[in-house]
């Protein structure tokens, strides 16, 4: 862990375990944290840990026809180490979130790059949202846009090792942003949850400063069937089985305008040979839902993306200075949870690139639950299909453990 990191952790315990007089910790169940509350009643604090071990097998397959030679690969890593601060302060209704990655899989993006202050993208999520009025909401600070369901789901409670191939092309991902949200219930169970924000357009805790254009994302979500139980809706898998079917439908639309990088919040930035990030507006559209019923969970996506006036990016003298990554894909997923907590779930994604190769991954995951997503081993193994590239196998397998 950098010290820098664990320094200021480690006083922070020390200082709560100290100063009972003025707070008390709470007993809660594996996987619920370390919960502080005031006995004032001004603040709640809850502390959580969790990392993921991986292991990655990948091959590439032999072809005499195309001249492609096999070859494999192994590697074993630290896919994802974080520490996760939330609760509230001064009233329930004024609600914050902080999450740090400490691994270095998970926090690159930064080193040497200067648009991040050459250093690494430690801090993921750090906002706080006021429920201000009623059902109303403003949430300000670095987090994840309302953009497709897989990428707001969190890591931790993924149905598969991780993400599909849709979410790593196409995501809008985190940003630092400003939103309004409200929800309001029809009838008996009928809710709709309504969103709008405006964001800076380049992602994460970058420090490049204002490129031209702010991004805007809005997006609609319809519960028919009335709330999941625990949250579910944004959780992988059927790890709490729905006694009645529960359904959620969501639309989102992001434009991004100027934006600066090749993928949006995401790739690498566009420099002109001026030195400065010039950039095209990005429009993307997401659709997606999530079934559960029992122990079956369905799953489903749909993402296209484009660049006005193409995806290529010129320079004053016509040469090509960036390229967006646009095109279209689609994301099912289903899974099956035995009453002894072993899944076994399918995938298939189909990624249709506009200047780029198009792909089609073919997953299927088995994974056991001791505590939900608390504590877990995951396994899949995935055939990907790529049009006019090698083709390769890939196996994972990893255990995820949430304090």
């Amino acid at each position: 862990m950098n010290k820098y990191i664990l320094i200021p952790v480690l006083t922070l315990l020390m200082l709560s375990m100290n100063y009972t007089a003025s707070a008390q910790f709470i007993p809660a169940k594996f996987g619920k944290g370390l919960q502080i509350k005031g006995v004032d009643s001004t603040f709640q604090l809850k502390i959580g840990f969790r990392f993921q071990s991986l292991i990655v097998a990948d091959w590439s397959l032999a072809d005499e026809a195309e001249n492609y030679t096999a070859s494999n690969d192994v590697t074993a890593l630290i896919r994802r180490s974080r520490l996760k601060f939330d609760g509230w302060a001064y009233t329930p209704k004024l609600k914050y979130k902080l999450e740090l990655s400490l691994s270095n899989r998970d926090n690159g993006g930064g080193g040497n790059a200067s648009e991040f202050g050459n250093a690494a993208n430690i801090i993921l999520d750090a906002h706080v949202t006021y429920n201000f009025y009623k059902n109303f909401y403003v949430r300000f600070g670095q987090g994840k846009l309302a953009g497709n369901r897989e990428r707001v789901i969190s890591s931790g409670n993924l149905q598969f090792v991780d993400r599909s191939r849709l979410n790593s092309r196409f995501t809008i991902d985190r940003d630092v942003f400003l939103q309004l949200a409200a929800k309001q219930k029809f009838g008996e169970q009928f809710l709709a949850t309504l969103s709008a924000s405006i964001a800076t357009g380049e992602g994460k805790n970058h420090l490049t400063g204002y490129n031209g254009g702010f991004g805007y994302t809005y997006r609609l979500e319809l519960l028919p069937f009335g709330k999941f139980q625990s949250k579910g809706d944004y959780v992988g898998s059927s790890v709490k089985r729905e006694s009645k079917p529960k359904l959620a439908i969501g639309l989102t639309y992001d434009n991004n305008q100027n934006a600066g990088r090749e993928r949006g919040q995401k790739g690498s930035f566009i420099y002109n040979s001026s030195g400065d990030i010039v950039g095209k507006d990005l429009n993307t559209i997401f659709a997606d839902l999530m079934f559960k019923y029992q122990g079956l969970s369905v799953m489903f996506e749909y993402a296209d993306k484009e660049a006005v006036g193409g995806p290529q990016v010129l320079d004053t003298d016509e040469t090509v200075i960036g390229e967006y990554y646009t095109g279209s894909a689609y994301n099912i997923a289903t899974g099956y949870m035995f009453d002894n907590n072993i899944e076994v779930a399918l995938r298939y994604t189909d990624v249709t690139a506009d200047s780029a190769t198009d792909e089609k991954h073919y997953t299927i995951g088995l994974n056991k639950f001791f505590v939900g997503h608390k504590l877990k081993i995951q396994t899949d193994y995935t055939f990907i299909d790529r049009a006019e590239s090698q083709n390769t196998s890939m196996f994972r397998a990893q255990m995820d453990i949430h304090f």
